[in-house]
């Protein structure tokens, strides 16, 4: 695919920050690059390692079915390799190198931070994983370097991790037997300490934006959305947002998602906003769940069969992801819908951001369909 002929889509609204200044602000939208091919396949990956450090994109990891889908039997492919995509001059990003994770590893929970990318839990074949990794591009030695932070109390997998002031918060999760409540801070300078235990989220999730964020007066981290997987019928899916106060240590409710929403992308952005980027609303998820334990619990094999016909038809007729951008402004504590993503809008990824641009790379576009496409969206204030 040539990216740089691909036609820019583009929405315009407004936000107000801090100083009450009306700013018009337009997003264009672009496939700025593609994930290389697998096993000569344009597979894409689910739930990939994905961050910025030193004018570079690092993108790796990741999951996918190569051989068939899930409901088919397909087992999930989980992998180590590490891409390094630099911009050309003209924006668009160019693969430039290619390294090796420690380990096989996706839906690992990632950032961005000054001293590298922070890539925490995650699972693989083997199970799920407590490790922290911290990945650093080197640009003089045009080299990757990998280093183990402390490891997790516990192992984790589709938690969430932010950075701010040289800390990093660590917060839910699916563990071995439940979902995580567990909120966690490490301090990157003082590493030696370890993980320190922080007020319990306001209760278990899995799947969510979390994002740091001014309130109007001091710094808040956010909790957005998500969902808890539950062992005795389907999940429950959120539309909350929970706001957690840096200066009081404090957790506060906030102003609901418009819809219930998880897997989705999200950033800070300005001084009081941030921006969602579609996700799953949970109607083909639900379903497909309700079908799951329907089969579980059929004593009758005529019945499960037909159960598991209807599981695979709306598996396989899967609508694809929500695609609607929202904005949330923290010191108003309102929601607005903005716009839409204009191409296939992935989950289970993490969006980055890079100067003025938004990065979304890969992702699932559908039930067991991975995108290779690196989405682009830059933002214009005026």
């Amino acid at each position: 695919m040539n990216c740089t002929t691909i036609s820019l889509l583009f929405f315009t609204f407004f936000i107000t920050d801090a100083s009450a200044q009306k700013s018009k602000v337009t997003i264009d939208w672009n496939i700025a690059g593609v994930l290389p091919t697998t096993n000569g396949k344009q597979l894409g990956f689910a739930g990939p390692v994905a961050g910025v450090g030193n004018n570079v994109l690092i993108v790796g990891g990741g999951s996918n079915f190569p051989d068939s889908m899930p409901w088919l039997g397909g087992k999930k492919k989980y992998y180590n390799d590490l891409y390094v995509f630099k911009k050309d001059n003209k924006d668009s990003l160019i693969l430039f190198k290619s390294f090796k994770l420690p380990f096989p590893l996706a839906y690992s929970a990632n950032c961005s931070s000054s001293r590298g990318i922070i890539v925490a839990g995650g699972e693989n074949e083997n199970g799920i994983s407590n490790k922290v990794l911290l990945i650093q591009w080197i640009e003089a030695r045009q080299n990757i370097r990998i280093k183990n932070l402390p490891d997790l109390p516990f192992e984790v997998t589709n938690a969430s991790v932010v950075v701010r002031n040289e800390k990093v918060y660590l917060a839910g999760g699916e563990m071995t037997n439940e979902v995580s409540n567990h909120f966690l801070s490490l301090d990157l300078n003082n590493i030696n300490a370890g993980w320190k235990n922080l007020p319990h989220l306001p209760k278990p999730v899995s799947h969510f934006v979390m994002t740091v964020q001014s309130n109007g007066k001091d710094d808040c981290i956010y909790v957005i959305g998500g969902r808890r997987k539950n062992t005795d019928g389907p999940s429950d899916l959120y539309i909350s947002n929970d706001q957690f106060d840096l200066k009081t240590n404090k957790w506060k409710e906030k102003k609901s998602l418009p819809y219930m929403l998880s897997a989705g992308t999200g950033v800070a952005f300005g001084t009081n906003s941030i921006l969602l980027f579609g996700g799953d609303k949970g109607t083909t998820f639900h379903k497909t769940e309700e079908l799951i334990f329907a089969i579980s619990n059929e004593k009758d094999e005529a019945k499960k069969a037909r159960l598991n016909a209807e599981k695979i038809k709306v598996q396989s007729t899967h609508p694809g992801f929500c695609g609607q951008v929202l904005l949330y402004n923290t010191k108003k504590d309102e929601w607005k819908t903005i716009g839409n993503i204009p191409f296939d809008s992935p989950a289970t990824t993490t969006a980055v951001k890079w100067d003025n641009k938004i990065i979304i790379p890969g992702g699932e576009i559908r039930a067991g369909v991975r995108t290779t496409q690196i989405l682009s969206a830059k933002i214009v204030v005026k």
